[in-house]
């Protein structure tokens, strides 16, 4: 590193906002999966005039720089940079609760806002409004979550499309809002998110044209009534469930994104891998699922959704919910409400010695997916990034898979909202990854009234290089598969993003040309989404 530009970044941070060593530097280029691209120093400003002039300086002198949230970004590259060589923008210190509204429920936000912080604010406020939340950790940041166009589980769980207004920083130094938040007096720049014009937010989602600094967000309030609702089928109905399950989210009726995980990604979920049991041979046998299955009160399809509004509203979608399921031989379906919880609680241990069944157990299982689908961040998911692992996983708020080594590689195509799509691509999940050796953990989510993201995850342990050098191959040839298919991903982990196809030349050239404007001397994050 350049010492008279290291000694000007010093003196934007102070010494104590900038890392040099290589122990500081390692997290930033350690991932959970193989990464070779290294890291010259790390900056950590605490204001957006601080972004501007680290921007700015790393312009002057051709300096590549990668902007970070919280650098949870597991399965998908971490903190790691997409070019050797970068200089680190860690964004993590810039966690200011900007501006809140409670009666029109927005709240502007910096990048080092996490899950947690704002669920705690929210509940400081008195609660009445919800944030929604994904499954990853309670430490990942909002914005970078929603600049990658992440979802959630409530209605408002398509994060991007709650939207209103940005502050970015672009290569030059130059900060600006988008929408009408351009105007120095505009009065509705948090509540209508178009403003006037071209709109500009979508460029800087999934790019590398800026630094975003601020987001405003709408948040949900809370319904008068809330319901989970949870139902399972084999595995030959489950393309039937999809289409059943299609019609209600088209007419309103699921509100919300609904999450379809299979069998594999339940276990998974819940337990470590099975060494034992396996003889330590991998994948997982069909057969020890299918017993895991049945002690877990799961099938190989398990859906989760909610429903919200008045008690009357909730009771007619329940009604409709049934009667759509009802002609599907193996379903299982059950409803569940805070009341239902407290009744549970207390005959969880009569209800035991009479059965036989653990209702303890099955609530400590099912209380995190229920509680996410009312905006409640949790880490309850995070041990399961050790499945293959042969050490039990720390606790939950403990748990780091980049420091501990864990094996995650993820996939999201993206498919209409058919059986037929969706058996589609778990035929294809389930050929890749059993003949590469992995179990086909997978989850569906009916992300729109029209769409199916489905998730697929690559779980190793990456102290076995054997099991690496596999995992690598399997992303590589499932992607090759799905985009082949016409299955392409909604987002792209930093492997995946020089696998692309090559696009129609318009679309490159107007990318390439805002990206040249913008960018000039391509100083933000290099080869980030092909650009």
């Amino acid at each position: 590193m350049n010492q008279a530009l290291l000694q000007q970044y010093t003196q934007i941070v102070g010494s104590r906002n900038i890392l040099t060593q290589p122990e500081q530097l390692a997290p930033y280029e350690t991932a959970t999966y193989e990464t070779s691209e290294t890291v010259k120093v790390v900056l950590k400003p605490e204001s957006t005039e601080q972004v501007q002039a680290l921007v700015k300086l790393a312009n002057e002198n051709k300096d590549p720089i990668y902007p970070i949230s919280s650098g949870k970004n597991w399965g998908y590259g971490s903190a790691v940079p997409t070019a050797d060589g970068c200089t680190i923008l860690d964004l993590s210190l810039m966690n200011n609760i900007v501006k809140f509204d409670p009666d029109l429920a927005y709240v502007t936000i910096e990048p080092g806002v996490t899950q947690k912080q704002l669920y705690d604010f929210l509940q400081q406020q008195g609660g009445a409004l919800w944030m929604d939340a994904t499954g990853s950790s309670q430490e990942c940041s909002i914005i970078g979550n929603t600049m990658e166009r992440g979802f959630g589980h409530t209605p408002y769980g398509d994060h991007f499309a709650n939207v209103s207004g940005l502050e970015v920083v672009l290569a030059s130094g130059a900060c600006f809002k988008t929408g009408f938040a351009r105007f120095a007096k505009a009065q509705a720049a948090e509540v209508y998110h178009w403003g006037v014009g071209p709109y500009l937010d979508g460029l800087f989602s999934q790019s590398s044209f800026a630094v975003v600094t601020q987001m405003t967000i709408w948040l949900m309030p809370k319904p008068a009534y809330f319901q989970a609702f949870f139902c399972s089928v084999d595995k030959a109905d489950f393309g039937p469930m999809v289409d059943a399950l299609r019609p209600l989210r088209l007419d309103g009726t699921l509100k919300s994104a609904m999450h379809l995980v299979n069998g594999d990604k339940v276990v998974s979920a819940f337990d470590q891998y099975p060494w034992q049991a396996m003889n330590d041979t991998t994948p997982l046998s069909r057969e020890w699922l299918a017993q895991r299955l049945t002690q877990l009160d799961a099938k190989e399809w398990n859906a989760s959704g909610a429903l919200y509004g008045s008690w009357l509203e909730v009771a007619v979608a329940r009604r409709r919910i049934k009667q759509a399921l009802k002609h599907i031989p193996s379903h299982k379906i059950k409803f569940l409400d805070d009341s239902l919880l407290r009744v549970a609680r207390l005959i969880q241990k009569p209800y035991q010695w009479v059965t036989g069944f653990d209702l303890k157990g099955a609530l400590d299982k099912s209380l995190p997916v229920y509680h996410l689908k009312r905006g409640v961040p949790t880490n309850a998911f995070i041990p399961s990034t050790y499945w293959r692992k042969k050490q039990p996983p720390p606790d939950m708020d403990a748990a780091h898979p980049d420091r501990d080594k864990c094996g995650l590689l993820w996939l999201a195509p993206v498919a209409p909202m058919t059986g037929e799509h969706a058996t589609r691509l778990e035929h294809l999940v389930y050929k890749y990854l059993l003949e590469y050796g992995f179990e086909p953990a997978i989850s569906m989510t009916l992300l729109t009234e029209r769409c199916i993201d489905c998730v697929i995850c690559i779980t190793y342990d990456r102290d076995n290089l054997e099991q690496e050098k596999q995992a690598l191959a399997c992303h590589d040839a499932l992607f090759k598969a799905l985009t082949d298919d016409g299955y392409f991903p909604y987002r792209l982990s930093t492997r995946a993003m020089t696998m692309l196809p090559d696009a129609a030349p318009g679309y490159l050239q107007v990318v390439q040309g805002i990206k040249q404007t913008l960018d000039p001397n391509r100083i933000m994050s290099p080869g980030r989404y092909q650009e």
